[in-house]
């Protein structure tokens, strides 16, 4: 008699402790004539656009509360705005991100399989490229946002292991960079999806070379992120200063990055489900209670930015924001609130983009980490976080007393023009924009009478609460190492 494998991992889950469970028994479930692995190409599709689209949500009630880029005035308990964060927020995100990344786990695993059964099937080749990429995109969501985390035991329930050991966040980057190598080195000689399975990819529609530019760029991302770290061997003995330098000079044609606009990464949201703007439910009164700040509007008046009514309505006859971080008893009349049809827009919900990576490459510049004038990144990125808006850079634009660039400017005032520039750039990005001010501090954000933890940006989110009862030992040893389980303690790249 053949066991349905749903059923029998459910079976032993419930036997775990009893030896009768044993790999025999695991026998009975094996088809000879099938592969044991789901079909990538059935995986693929559906764990990209769960994952942005959870992103996209979450960041609008958390990344975008903390960086001050909207208040949702309509929040009564938690407000995350003034840092006053609810211990359940961190749960929908860590059970997302690690379904999912099960998901691209088995997206790897199906590509293997499938080079296996047909060798002259490269196409496996490709999806084992893709599934590393998103493998690692998930986990440093996770990694950044608790710090260390479950990695090298996560998603191994079928292999009865049901307590997954933390691993530090250290080992957890050092394993990500051999996954971004693998999969380099993979996409470098991998075909292009066949035309039958284009669907499966809602990115890129199957290009193995431009999964190989994000790979490569998401690389970059998180070397930088080391910058605290910057002497400490990481990648087969070399600093993250040393391999960011390999790959954008040294040995630029082993790692090509993004080029332009167009290498970006992100979903094209056709109103269709499963390819629809999060948001697309929304009503338009639900945006009421969504309303600009004073610092993301205020900057982008005194630019005339071009992306200024793309992205907000006009309130009393101008663009108008409000505190960041007000006071509970304080009045605040609305005002300026995000226009409806970033509802629809495609725009929105980018895994990352090639504005992004200029900006990543200003700042390694500007750290003197590569020769290449940080100038010539830091404007390339203004220009292209606008244009990728299908707007229009006004003439001088980059030349403006307060947006020109500067050679003369001390570190952390370069900083600051960057990370100014890339907190636009970075608009619905998951949580990048608050993954970069914990590590550098920039942009320079106001504290408001009403903010609360001593007016302190939080370091990270809590674990979840279900891991108290569910896995104890494991979360309490990570505690331990990492210190204690609030939102102040640094996670190990914050910490110099």
């Amino acid at each position: 008699m053949k066991f349905k494998k749903p059923l029998l991992y459910a079976l032993c889950l419930l036997l775990a402790a009893n030896p009768a469970c044993t790999d025999d028994f695991m026998e009975l479930a094996q088809n000879p004539n099938a592969s044991e692995f789901a079909l990538p190409q059935t995986l693929l599709a559906p764990a990209i656009t769960t994952v942005l689209k959870r992103n996209m949500d979450r960041a609008q009630r958390i990344n975008n509360e903390l960086m001050q880029v909207h208040i949702n005035m309509g929040d009564v308990e938690g407000k995350i705005f003034r840092y006053d964060i609810r211990s359940n927020e961190s749960t929908s995100m860590w059970n997302n991100w690690y379904i999912q990344l099960a998901n691209f786990k088995d997206v790897y695993k199906g590509g293997a399989e499938r080079t296996r059964i047909t060798s002259s099937d490269l196409a496996g080749n490709t999806y084992k490229g893709i599934g590393l990429i998103c493998q690692v995109w998930v986990t440093s969501l996770i990694t950044d946002m608790y710090g260390d985390a479950p990695y090298s035991e996560a998603s191994m329930g079928k292999d009865r292991v049901f307590l997954p050991k933390f691993d530090t966040q250290r080992d957890i980057y050092a394993d990500m960079f051999l996954k971004l190598e693998e999969a380099n080195t993979l996409l470098t000689t991998a075909p292009n999806l066949p035309a039958a399975e284009v669907s499966a990819d809602p990115v890129y529609d199957g290009v193995a070379a431009n999964w190989r530019k994000l790979g490569n760029s998401m690389y970059l991302r998180l070397l930088l992120r080391l910058s605290n770290k910057a002497s400490e061997p990481m990648i087969n003995g070399m600093t993250a200063m040393e391999k960011f330098r390999e790959i954008v000079e040294t040995k630029a044609t082993t790692y090509p990055i993004m080029a332009a606009n167009a290498d970006g990464a992100r979903i094209t949201w056709t109103g269709t489900a499963p390819y629809d703007n999060p948001f697309a439910t929304w009503r338009p009164a639900d945006w009421y209670d969504v309303k600009y700040t004073q610092f993301f509007i205020n900057n982008l008046k005194e630019w005339s930015d071009p992306r200024l009514p793309i992205w907000a309505t006009i309130s009393n006859g101008e663009f108008e924001g409000i505190p960041g971080g007000y006071p509970m008893n304080m009045k605040v009349t609305p005002r300026s609130q995000p226009v409806t049809t970033l509802a629809s827009d495609n725009r929105l919900g980018n895994i990352m983009t090639f504005a992004e990576t200029q900006f990543i490459l200003a700042e390694a510049a500007a750290r003197g980490w590569i020769t290449t004038p940080a100038k010539t990144y830091y404007e390339a990125g203004i220009t292209n976080a606008i244009t990728q808006w299908n707007a229009t850079v006004p003439a001088n634009y980059v030349t403006k007393e307060e947006l020109a660039w500067d050679d003369a400017l001390a570190l952390e005032d370069k900083l600051e023009k960057i990370h100014l520039q890339k907190y636009y750039a970075l608009f619905y990005t998951d949580f990048q924009q608050w993954y970069e001010y914990r590590r550098t501090g920039h942009p320079i954000l106001p504290v408001g009478q009403g903010h609360e933890n001593g007016g302190k940006m939080p370091s990270r989110m809590i674990y979840p609460i279900v891991l108290q009862s569910t896995n104890k030992n494991n979360l309490d040893a990570a505690i331990a190492n990492q210190g204690p389980d609030n939102i102040n303690t640094l996670v190990w790249w914050q910490r110099p």
